[in-house]
């Protein structure tokens, strides 16, 4: 019996105002890190299905900035900002998520967990809010966004291990 795809999708779970979600990766930590911080790999999978980026400037580093522009299916294109708190290679992340207008609209701490060979990652995403977080859960699908974009980040490990 296979399990390698049922036991790697992600989970998601809502607590207050913030969003987690889950995912174990077939990968080694150091990859799956690099992978997420590289602006070689990052608009290969960045975003949910059928979205594509465009990198305007990358700065991996606490004070540092990662400009975007996300491509939405539709032809919408969204204005991203993530400004990095707190960067621990391999292990963590910690950033403020937004756009031009506002820097903190939420934010994020991605852990990197070894298990031997596989990487667990988990992404929780601190709203000021409960009513701001089912806000971007009800109008941009946040919860399925970002089980789509894991979805991807995995296609893209697969090409690299």
């Amino acid at each position: 019996m296979n399990q390698g795809n049922a036991a790697n999708q992600a989970t998601a779970s809502v607590v207050d105002r913030e969003l987690i979600v889950k995912r174990v990766f077939n990968a080694p930590r150091e990859l799956v890190f690099q992978t997420w911080t590289d602006p070689g790999h990052l608009p290969h999978w960045w975003g949910p299905q059928g979205f594509t980026i465009t990198v305007q400037e990358i700065d991996v580093r606490p004070g540092g900035v990662w400009r975007y522009i996300m491509h939405g299916p539709d032809g919408v294109d969204y204005d991203n900002k993530i400004s990095y708190i707190e960067v621990a290679r391999p292990e963590r992340l910690v950033y403020f998520h937004g756009d031009s207008t506002n820097d903190e609209q939420f934010r994020v701490t991605v852990t990197f967990a070894e298990q031997g060979k596989r990487t667990e990652l988990t992404m929780r995403s601190l709203f000021r809010s409960a009513e701001e977080l089912e806000k971007v859960v009800k109008e941009y699908g946040a919860i399925e966004g970002a089980k789509s974009t894991l979805d991807r980040l995995e296609k893209q490990l697969e090409k690299l291990v």
